[in-house]
């Protein structure tokens, strides 16, 4: 069984090399938001949010801590703070789940089938079950204004430098190499070309320039 933070490292990058744009926060890995659209044939359909997710310590065996960072009309989600009120997450997450889960499956169906019954918004769940054409009306109100690009973004340049610094510090093959010998020949390596065991380049070709 792998240790909670080689699982936290694979499941971020997992997600990284997915169709999600990650943007990473004060170069870490416990803490970075992800871009999430609304899911087709909704009523969020052509929103855009930026997702804030934390990983606590021990995850995966404790769930993420999930929110919205920029304004959605939901009666699962808490119109101030952003965050949400979802069973898988907040109750039987299991270590089975990873972050994939949570953005292909979870958060879509949360938006696509919402609960009335059990609401962080009053307002959203109570106008629901009244008034159904008015909450739809008040859904899309939202995503024209809150749920737009540039609502989520800030310059392209500065979330690719974030990303870029992101995969320097964790995508390198030291963070991958499997066995001490490998790491003990390549130190080796690093101690003859020091020492001058090993020739350049210009020194063979100079040695074989001489008749």
């Amino acid at each position: 069984m792998s240790s909670p933070s080689k699982r936290r490292d694979m499941d971020v990058m997992k997600l990284m090399m997915s169709d999600y744009a990650v943007e990473p926060i004060n170069d870490g890995i416990n803490e970075f938001n992800v871009e999430f659209h609304g899911p087709k044939e909704s009523l969020y359909e052509g929103g855009v949010w930026k997702v804030h997710v934390e990983l606590p310590d021990a995850y995966p065996y404790k769930s993420p801590a999930i929110g919205f960072l920029n304004k959605i009309y939901h009666p699962n989600v808490d119109e101030l703070s952003g965050s949400v009120c979802l069973d898988v997450i907040n109750q039987s997450w299991s270590p089975m789940f990873d972050l994939l889960n949570v953005f292909e499956v979870f958060l879509p169906q949360l938006l696509l089938y919402p609960n009335p019954s059990d609401p962080l918004n009053g307002d959203a769940a109570s106008l629901m079950m009244k008034d159904q054409k008015q909450y739809e009306q008040k859904v899309k109100e939202y995503c024209e204004r809150y749920a737009k690009r540039e609502n989520i973004r800030s310059t392209p340049s500065e979330e690719s430098d974030e990303e870029v610094k992101y995969c320097e510090r964790y995508a390198k093959r030291e963070n991958i190499r499997s066995t001490p010998s490998e790491e003990s020949d390549e130190e080796v390596s690093d101690e003859d070309v020091s020492d001058g065991r090993i020739s350049s380049s210009d020194d063979d070709v100079a040695g074989h320039a001489d008749p």
